[in-house]
């Protein structure tokens, strides 16, 4: 690997760390969106793994509510790894190269739903069975992309659970995923020693922009940076996806 590049993973993660420490998420569809300008979809994956799981377990288990996201979450837990794993041939495949274009495809159809704070509410009758559905979908999509949040983010605010729960069940629902994407990656070869100085440099360089986010959190507008940063990912997920097409196109 290049120390150009090294120097690139640095500074994505860098940012997208700080976007996780100013607004409490935003760490894999900033970094996976930037990365993939550079790299295909898998091997960006294979170097947000790391640092997405460790600030994912840190926020599963700081709180009291474990025991009862997992009674009540459990469905959408488990489709969510069984969605993972039967589509893992599209990230490592012959389809890898349609990665890039669906993820920039999330990218905007996720800043579009945040921006327009679109408000679901799930009854608990019928929470466990859509959210197998939506668990199997968000592991699909997972697989192709690494980015977990559609459907499942609108779904996990429209089942009504407090604050601290809600953050909570986040940590669990990422760590989970990210765990089956390891696997995946694992089984494709594709997660191997070679990732582990771009993964170290990227584990560093997230945890220092989180803590530079934290810092200036007060003297920021949340929702003023959260609306930019939204819109920055619109952008960037149209030139994305734009960019692979025309690759393809005239391949």
């Amino acid at each position: 690997m290049t120390d150009s590049l090294l120097i690139f993973i640095a500074a994505v993660f860098l940012l997208a760390g700080f976007v996780k420490g100013v607004i409490g998420l935003g760490l894999p569809p900033v970094s996976m969106g930037l990365l993939a300008v550079a790299m295909p979809p898998a091997h960006a994956l294979a170097i947000v793994i790391v640092p997405g799981l460790l600030t994912n377990i840190w926020q599963t288990f700081v709180g009291p509510h474990l025991r009862d996201i997992m009674r009540r979450l459990w469905p959408l837990m488990l489709s969510l790894v069984v969605g993972t794993r039967l589509n893992a041939g599209m990230m490592a495949g012959p389809t890898a190269r349609y990665g890039s274009i669906l993820l920039g495809i999330l990218l905007v159809i996720f800043a579009v739903v945040s921006l327009r704070k679109f408000v679901f509410t799930v009854s608990r009758q019928n929470e466990k069975w859509i959210g197998g559905i939506v668990g199997l979908i968000s592991g699909a999509i997972a697989a192709a992309t690494g980015v977990q949040v559609i459907p499942s983010m609108p779904y996990l605010q429209a089942v009504g659970m407090e604050k601290d729960e809600f953050v909570q069940a986040l940590g669990v629902f990422f760590t989970i995923g990210t765990l089956a994407l390891a696997f995946n990656l694992t089984v494709a070869g594709l997660l191997d020693q070679a990732t582990a100085l771009p993964g170290i440099v990227a584990l560093a360089c997230a945890f220092t922009g989180m803590a530079i986010g934290q810092a200036v959190r007060s003297r920021l507008e949340p929702e003023t940076f959260r609306r930019w940063f939204l819109i920055s990912m619109i952008c960037l997920g149209i030139y994305l996806a734009i960019t692979k097409i025309y690759e393809i196109s005239f391949a």
